[in-house]
C-alpha cells in the first residue's frame, strides 16, 4: 500500500518531505533515457570539433568518422549523471520559505 501523500507543498510542518521509492525509480528511469540521448548528441558535437581542431579526415554524411565512440561514451555518462543530478535535487530539503505561496 503506498504512504500518505508527502508533497513538500503539503507538508507545512517544516521537515523535509520523503518521496516513494516508486516516484525515485520512476523518475530515474526517465531521466536515464534522456540522459543517454542527449549527452550522446553533446558527445557528437564534441567529436565534430575534435575532428576540426586536430584537422582529422573527414567522412561523407556523418560529423565525424569516429562520431559512434564518442556518442556511446557520452550517452553513458549522461544516463549516470542526469539521474543522479535530478535525484539529488529532488532529495534536498526544502529552503526556507515557500516560493510557490508568492506567486
Amino acid at each position: 500500500m503506498d504512504e500518505p501523500n508527502r508533497d513538500p507543498v503539503a507538508n507545512r510542518s517544516g521537515q523535509p518531505s520523503k518521496v516513494s521509492v516508486k516516484r525515485r525509480v520512476a523518475i530515474g528511469c526517465f531521466t536515464a533515457w534522456l540522459g543517454f540521448f542527449s549527452g550522446a548528441m553533446v558527445a557528437a558535437l564534441l567529436s565534430k570539433l575534435a575532428a576540426f581542431v586536430t584537422r582529422a579526415p573527414e567522412c561523407s554524411e556523418v560529423p565525424a568518422c569516429n562520431w559512434y565512440i564518442w556518442a556511446a561514451a557520452g550517452g553513458v555518462i549522461g544516463a549516470i549523471t542526469l539521474p543522479l543530478l535530478v535525484l539529488w535535487t529532488l532529495g534536498k530539503p526544502p529552503k526556507s520559505g515557500d516560493r510557490r505561496s508568492e506567486f
